[in-house]
């Protein structure tokens, strides 16, 4: 049998993920998922990302997370 102090030891220690579950309940998403959307950018910018993505090898959707 699990007594209440092995139960808040267990909360405590992992407090973050009842926190991600706990949101997930709510929202149905999960804070390490990806989702894709449509965003409007200067041609410019998006040369820009262009370039800098085969200089370094990331995808560009990985430059704009890391940027934000």
């Amino acid at each position: 049998m699990i007594t209440e102090k092995t139960i808040k030891q267990i909360k405590e220690k992992y407090k973050d993920v009842f926190e991600i579950l706990e949101n997930y309940d709510k929202t149905r998403e999960l804070p390490f998922e990806r989702k894709r959307i449509d965003l409007t950018l200067s041609v410019a910018v998006i040369q820009k990302l262009r370039e800098k993505s085969k200089k370094t090898g990331k995808p560009i959707s990985r430059i704009v997370e890391e940027l934000v």
